[in-house]
């Protein structure tokens, strides 16, 4: 069970980091009816795949590898666990604009974004891949028992 958490864990982080690095590269584009509804498939994969990535982690955590205890004694850990949380709470932001779009794509619309919240919006996300760079290294660090 524990080869298969660990590879449904991988197949999460994966699909999160590829859905990030989307929306990282249609963000910058101009909105158009056809983006904003990739935006918005691509945000709600992101979304299954965050989700999907606590779960089979804390699954993990708890039942199928060095237990809580190891877990929650580590900085490293810690820092990785925290920067998750927090950049899951940012990412309600791209993910409140994105919804907002609903009405103006199902009126055959392009919606529309000003300038302040396409910035905002683009900062979470740049700010998502920072984060996932911090999070592999952490990962890095914990896997070799460093960082306790």
């Amino acid at each position: 069970m524990s080869t298969l958490f660990a590879f449904l864990h991988h197949l999460c982080a994966f699909t999160l980091v590829s859905a990030v690095a989307i929306e990282f590269t249609l963000i910058r584009q101009e909105i158009t009816a056809a983006i904003a509804r990739r935006l918005q498939v691509t945000d709600l994969v992101l979304g299954i795949a965050a989700g999907g990535l606590f779960i089979v982690g804390l699954l993990r955590v708890f039942f199928f590898e060095k237990g809580w205890d190891y877990y929650f004694h580590s900085h490293a850990f810690l820092t990785k666990f925290a920067l998750f949380i927090i950049i899951g709470l940012l990412s309600i932001i791209p993910t409140r604009e994105f919804l907002s779009w609903n009405a103006a794509l199902k009126a055959g619309q392009v919606p529309v974004i000003d300038a302040k919240r396409k910035r905002l919006v683009t900062s979470i996300i740049h700010g998502e891949l920072a984060a996932i760079v911090i999070i592999v290294l952490c990962a890095a660090i914990m896997a070799r028992g460093g960082w306790v």
